[in-house]
C-alpha cells in the first residue's frame, strides 16, 4: 500500500507537509546532537534539546499518520519544543546547528498551524 492512499493525510496537504517537516527536523536534530556530542560540555543543552525534539517530532508525525486524537496537543508540545531548541541552536556558530534551528523553525510552523486547526 502507497503512503498516498492513507486518505486522511494524501486529502491533507497541511498535514502531508507536517508529517514532511517534521521527518526532515527528526533528521537535522540527530545530526546537530551527533555534531555536538564531538564538541564537548558547552554543547550539552544544545545535545540534550536536538534529542528531545528529534523524539518529538517522530512521535508527532507517527500521530498524524494514524490519525490520532491527541496529534493537535502533541503538535503545540513539539512546536514549543521546536522554537526552544531553535533559540538554543541560533547561539551556536556550528553550521549543523544553524542548520538545524532554519529546519527547526519551519517545523514549528507547520506544528502550529496543526495545532490550531
Amino acid at each position: 500500500m502507497a503512503l498516498t492512499q492513507i486518505d486522511h493525510v494524501s486529502e491533507d496537504e497541511e498535514m502531508q507537509e507536517c508529517i514532511d517537516s517534521c521527518l526532515e527536523c527528526a533528521q537535522a536534530c540527530e545530526w546537530c546532537a551527533d555534531e555536538c556530542a564531538d564538541e564537548g560540555e558547552e554543547m550539552a543543552e544544545c545535545l540534550r534539546l536536538c534529542r528531545d525534539v528529534a523524539d518529538l517530532v517522530s512521535l508527532h508525525a507517527r500521530f498524524m499518520a494514524r490519525n490520532s486524537g491527541y496529534s493537535s496537543d502533541v503538535a503545540a508540545i513539539t512546536a514549543d519544543a521546536c522554537e526552544e531548541c531553535a533559540d538554543e541552536c541560533e547561539q551556536h556558530d556550528a553550521e549543523h546547528c544553524q542548520v538545524c534551528a532554519d529546519v527547526l523553525r519551519d517545523c514549528a510552523e507547520t506544528c502550529r498551524n496543526m495545532a490550531s486547526a
